[in-house]
């Protein structure tokens, strides 16, 4: 039976290295105030040991953690990994660290998951888009957390944001499709509900379509959940529409990649028999057969200028800004001119 080994303090570091706690300290902390050779001495001395510092007692005296809470509806696909990788390098380069938990777009869940992350000391809270309660925003409030709300911009709303207008982003795509001929749309949505993004999106493609004279009420659409299976299933169930779409406009482009899966194993040629277009722009939009055209969505400077912000925030030199990015279309050979 072996003995548990003893977890090595600040007093056992001080004393192998033959230096003063303060000492050990400054090294850790504020190492412009020892000499090169006393902190390389001791941190020889940390390493040899395995001493981690103290989390809870540095945090204590801080009164901060330098730990920012993320939360994401999901991490099953690549929707937020770019935009949450350039998120966490900047938080980072700062000295602070993440913690990410997934919702699973369930705002339930979401809303225990803020309470835990808070109840774990987090200094501020990136969140995704606007659609929660009321509750939410008061606790947060009320605790004084710092939040920066992401990939949404809705100016005439309060709250600190860097994101983008999801109805106009995809009311500009759906201006596209019509001025290149196509009056027979379909649509493959995510699930609206507790979704603004995606019920921002369907009402983009809603808008174009009655301001070019047609009747949005006639456009079919399939909600569903982001996963490549259900964008292959939905794009299977639309195509048995009589007549069928000239295209069909998906709500990101992992179901968009389903899409074109399927319309392969259906035998239809993409854009010839079907368009298909997307939204978000991640890599894999650019590696389908074939290429799909989306709507380019600046992910990584979305989560650099969140991270940038949140600091600020964190840090009491900001009370929260808004701030709209700009998007684009990604003209690929998914969607021709009819």
């Amino acid at each position: 039976m072996t003995t548990p080994r003893s977890i090595p303090t600040l007093d056992d570091v001080a004393r192998v290295a033959g230096v003063s706690t303060a000492t050990v300290s400054r090294c850790l902390n504020e190492e412009q105030k020892v000499s090169a050779k006393t902190r390389e001495r001791v941190m020889k001395v940390i390493n040899e040991l395995g001493y981690t510092p103290n989390f809870n007692a540095r945090a204590m005296a801080a009164k901060r953690t330098n730990t920012i809470g993320a939360i994401i509806p999901t991490m099953e696909n690549a929707i937020f990994a770019r935009g949450l990788q350039a998120f966490q390098e900047t938080l980072y380069a700062s000295g602070y660290n993440l913690l990410v938990s997934s919702s699973a777009y369930q705002p339930q869940l979401e809303a225990e998951q803020i309470r835990a992350l808070v109840a774990r000391g987090a200094d501020g809270l990136l969140l995704i888009g606007y659609a929660r309660g009321q509750e939410v925003y008061d606790y947060l409030e009320r605790r004084g957390i710092p939040t920066m709300l992401a990939w949404a911009s809705l100016p005439d709303r309060d709250h600190a944001s860097v994101g983008f207008d999801n109805c106009a982003a995809m009311r500009m795509l759906a201006d596209r499709v019509l001025s290149m001929g196509h009056i027979r749309i379909a649509v493959i949505s995510g699930i609206i509900e507790g979704n603004d993004r995606a019920e921002g999106r369907l009402r983009g493609i809603k808008e174009s379509v009655a301001a070019h004279g047609l009747d949005p009420g006639q456009i079919p659409v399939i909600e569903t959940s982001y996963e490549i299976e259900n964008g292959a299933a939905a794009f299977e169930t639309l195509m048995q529409i009589d007549p069928k779409p000239t295209v069909v406009m998906c709500g990101n482009d992992v179901l968009a990649a389903g899409a074109i899966s399927k319309a392969h194993e259906l035998g239809l040629r993409i854009p010839d028999d079907v368009s298909i277009t997307g939204f978000d722009d991640i890599e894999l939009a650019s590696v389908l057969q074939p290429q799909l055209t989306t709507v380019h969505v600046p992910h990584r400077e979305m989560g650099c200028i969140a991270a940038k912000e949140l600091i600020d925030m964190v840090e009491g030199r900001s009370t929260g800004a808004k701030q709209q990015l700009a998007v684009s279309i990604s003209m690929r050979g998914s969607l021709r001119q009819i």
